[in-house]
């Protein structure tokens, strides 16, 4: 009996750790239904303690856009555009109508993006650099959220040579010294990844089947 027991609390357990994934089409249908073909892409709202997150964000996130199939509008365009304007940072294009956009720049859609980390960590035996975003896609004719997605990505900075001296000494060298703009390429990247492709993409249309899309970092309007 007790061993019946046990071994139903490890498959409660098992159960509760397994990770839930859908197609990108359950994920976002309304992608699928709208097909915006150009983004514009707004600045960040930086929640970190990095004042320059938000700039690494800025000059790496056009190219895996491009590369997923959407015409993408300048980023420093729209960024001078805005300043001009007097908008300066991420939570002020929060209060302007996505219709704005739609009439300002007939943008299809608009990226926005919460940066919540951007931490250095070094410890003892090792270190790393810890990036956590929260990506959401606006529809600029629906106002419907096209796409949202959380992913936190962790940039292992350890020496790992063997010797504890050594390997302390190179952590924090490569700790202190670590070239973020890597970093921002793989955040970005790996969210981006997630996103159904635009209609420049050869697969455009039929990747709605795709697997691997974890249910628990996407949030939809739907």
């Amino acid at each position: 009996m007790a061993k019946n027991i046990t071994a139903l609390l490890f498959l409660i357990v098992l159960s509760g750790c397994q990770t839930t994934t859908i197609t990108k089409g359950e994920a976002f249908p309304n992608m699928y239904g709208e097909k915006p073909a150009s983004i514009l892409v707004v600045p960040a709202i930086n929640l970190t303690t990095a004042a320059d997150a938000a700039a690494l964000y800025a000059t790496t996130i056009a190219k895996p856009l491009a590369e997923s199939g959407y015409y993408v509008f300048s980023v420093p365009f729209v960024e001078q555009f805005l300043q001009r304007e007097g908008i300066i940072d991420g939570e002020q294009v929060n209060n302007i109508p996505l219709s704005k956009f739609k009439e300002m720049f007939d943008a299809d859609a608009v990226l926005f993006v919460t940066l919540n980390s951007w931490d250095t960590n070094y410890y003892v035996t090792g270190g790393n650099v810890t990036v956590a975003a929260k990506f959401e896609l606006k529809s600029t004719t629906s106002n419907q959220i096209l796409w949202q997605y959380d992913d936190i990505v962790v940039h292992n900075t350890s020496g790992n040579s063997g010797n504890l001296i050594a390997d302390m000494i190179a952590t924090a060298l490569a700790t202190a010294l670590v070239d973020y703009v890597p970093i921002a390429n793989v955040v970005n990247q790996r969210i981006v990844n997630s996103m159904p492709v635009g209609k420049y993409h050869k697969r455009h249309n039929i990747d709605a089947k795709d697997p691997g899309i974890i249910a628990a970092k996407v949030s939809t309007a739907n």
